[in-house]
């Protein structure tokens, strides 16, 4: 079971105790990400996200951090989203304050030198490069840009390459004061640790910050009546697509009823999908059905990747399964191996220190009511056949309709065609 604390400052702390762990992760999570920047900055989030892995005054370099970190023999990273990025360590429980002290130290203290900068560019214009190469990855950043358009939502999370290049220390110490603020910081610490001694050192370490103000980010428009498709021409073996619609954002309690539909529809391999696509077809090595919740929008996406010959094929199996879905009431059977699947799949996915510090610190960032995982199972578990149907009636309509496809294929015209729900 989690307690949470927040400091004087607003700064706000999840401790997850596990009697019986080997292991203890430290994990930083910040509200700060694509959705947070403007034209002139995209990709800034990320770009700083790098930026902190490469010195502090008390680690002057990346080979100081990066030395200490794998002396500890700690699993580290960051990652950066539309809404959030977060720093983490896991490491065995007797190394946990030298966890804590790297990470907070990356977060409070990067020193943004302007040389670090500039060489950094490189590396994050040949991340971009490589995303280009990954069309099984870069569909799903065509896809957002189709149903957002040109605002933050829509915008690739690594930001353009021109911009990149023209980020300075001046851009970066700017961004950085405006979002990484204690108010907009969740920590976490999950694993076999002492609570009254960890608490105690947090807010030693993070209490001295300065309460401020966090600057908010542009709500996102939603904007759509009829079907749209985004066409990549590339020549490849095999086409990859995305087809998705317009659903809500995290704090709609329907969230429950979307990933039960999602599950029947591509959630695993005896889904609709997946029989359909892949053992029936023969037309597709992966096929799967997901959604993707914000703060205030959300999408339910079904990916594949195709024989170049059989595309039409597919995306008219794909519509067909979702017409049956929208139009008959899944059977008992199905819901209940759904539901087994969500809730069977969620818990192995929490065995761990990392994946239970994200999973009760992003509900924390969010400001989402905190839930643990037997709560959400009792949600899961109260979903009715009726209410997917209902569910797919609302979501499944041509005016939300969006389908991205990167393959070796010359005119959109022609997959328009095809959507028709």
């Amino acid at each position: 079971m989690f307690k949470k604390h927040i400091l004087k400052n607003g700064l706000r702390i999840i401790l997850v105790p596990m009697k019986n762990s080997m292991a203890t992760t430290f994990l930083v999570l910040v509200e700060a990400g694509s959705k947070y920047e403007n034209k002139e900055i995209n990709g800034i989030s990320h770009f700083l996200e790098h930026m902190c892995f490469k010195g502090t005054k008390k680690r002057p370099n990346a080979l100081a951090i990066s030395s200490e970190m794998e002396s500890l023999g700690a699993v580290y990273n960051a990652f950066t989203g539309q809404e959030v990025t977060g720093y983490y360590a896991k490491v065995s429980k007797d190394k946990i304050d030298n966890a804590l002290d790297i990470v907070s130290d990356m977060y409070m203290n990067p020193l943004l030198k302007e040389e670090d900068i500039q060489k950094e560019k490189g590396v994050i214009i040949e991340e971009i490069n490589m995303y280009e190469d990954l069309p099984m990855r870069k569909v799903h950043e065509n896809f957002m840009r189709l149903v957002y358009g040109d605002q933050p939502a829509g915008w690739a999370i690594a930001g353009k390459k021109e911009i990149v290049s023209a980020v300075n220390r001046e851009k970066m110490a700017e961004y950085r004061k405006k979002h990484y603020v204690p108010e907009a910081t969740t920590i976490v610490v999950a694993g076999s640790f002492s609570e009254k001694v960890m608490l105690k050192k947090l807010d030693k370490i993070f209490g001295s910050l300065s309460k401020s103000n966090k600057t908010g980010k542009e709500k996102v428009v939603e904007s759509q009546s009829k079907p749209k498709v985004a066409l990549e021409t590339k020549q490849s073996d095999q086409t990859h697509l995305v087809m998705g619609f317009r659903a809500f954002g995290m704090f709609d309690e329907r969230k429950y009823i979307l990933s039960v539909l999602c599950d029947i529809l591509g959630g695993g391999m005896s889904s609709r999908l997946f029989q359909k696509v892949r053992e029936e077809l023969g037309a597709a090595y992966y096929v799967n059905c997901g959604s993707s919740l914000f703060t205030d929008h959300g999408l339910l996406a079904i990916s594949a990747g195709v024989d170049n010959k059989k595309i039409k094929i597919v995306i008219r199996a794909i519509l067909g399964e979702l017409n049956k879905i929208k139009n008959t009431s899944v059977s008992k059977a199905e819901l209940d191996k759904s539901k087994n699947h969500i809730c069977g799949s969620m818990m192995i996915g929490l065995e761990t220190s990392d994946s239970l510090a994200e999973f009760y610190g992003e509900q924390e960032l969010f400001k989402e009511k905190m839930l643990d995982p037997e709560q959400i199972i009792k949600k899961i578990k109260a979903v009715k056949a009726g209410d997917v149907k209902a569910l797919a009636k609302e979501i499944l309509q041509n005016s939300k309709l969006n389908l991205a496809i990167i393959g070796p294929f010359q005119n959109a015209s022609e997959f328009e065609k095809e959507l028709k729900l």
